[in-house]
C-alpha cells in the first residue's frame, strides 16, 4: 500500500476526517489525504429500508484511483447489504476500496449522550478493519485485533486499532497486498 485516500460520502465533518487521516497514517505508516471532492450517496438509497447499499457505493469509488493506493469512503449515512440489517462498513477483499459509516458508531444512535472521542476511536478501528480486508485479511479470532468481526459497537469497543501479530505477519507474507481477489467483506 502506497497511500490512503479518504473520500467523504455525504456530509462528513472535516475535523473527523482529518483525525481519521492522522490515525490511519500512524497505524499504516503511509501518506494519507482527504480528497477535496465528495460522493453523493443518494443513488444507493433503498427507499423502504431508508438505508444505503454499501456495495453500490463501493462500485462508484474507483474514479481516479492510483495504483497501490487504498481509498476509504467515510459515510454519514446508514449502510446495509441485502442479507444483513446493517453494516458498519464493507471492503473489496484484496481490492483498493472500502467504505465505513459513522452512523451507528455514534452514541446518539443508541439514545445515549454524544461522545465524540469514542465515535472517532470506533471510526479508526473500523477503517483499519476494512483496510485490512483490502490487504486480503479475513476475520480474526483474537477479539482485540482490528480484524475481529464486530456485530455491535460493544465488540468494536473491545478491539484495538491495530492488527494482532498473526494478522501483521499475514500482511507481511502477502507483500504489498496489491493483488485483486474477487469478493467482499462486511461488518
Amino acid at each position: 500500500m502506497n497511500g490512503i485516500e479518504l473520500l467523504p460520502v455525504g456530509e462528513v465533518d472535516g475535523a473527523v476526517l482529518e483525525e481519521l487521516r492522522n490515525g490511519l497514517r500512524s497505524v499504516f505508516r503511509v501518506s494519507s489525504l482527504v480528497l477535496d471532492r465528495k460522493l453523493d450517496p443518494t443513488f444507493a438509497r433503498h427507499a423502504v429500508r431508508n438505508q444505503f447499499h454499501s456495495s453500490e457505493i463501493l462500485a462508484q469509488m474507483h474514479d481516479g484511483l492510483r495504483a497501490g493506493v487504498r481509498r476509504v469512503g467515510v459515510a454519514s449515512v446508514d449502510l446495509y447489504v441485502p442479507i444483513l440489517t446493517f453494516v458498519f462498513g464493507e471492503a473489496e477483499v484484496g481490492g483498493a476500496c472500502a467504505v465505513v459509516s459513522i452512523h451507528r458508531l455514534r452514541q446518539e444512535f443508541y439514545g445515549l449522550p454524544a461522545d465524540p472521542d469514542l465515535e472517532r476511536e470506533r471510526l479508526l478501528k473500523e477503517a483499519v478493519h476494512e483496510l485490512g480486508h483490502t490487504l486480503e485479511l479475513t476475520h480474526c479470532n483474537d477479539y482485540r485485533c482490528a480484524m475481529a468481526a464486530s456485530h455491535s459497537v460493544e465488540w468494536i469497543d473491545m478491539k484495538e486499532a491495530q492488527f494482532c501479530e498473526d494478522c501483521r505477519n499475514s500482511v507481511s507474507r502477502l507483500g504489498s497486498g496489491n493483488s485483486v481477489r474477487a469478493g467482499r467483506y462486511w461488518i
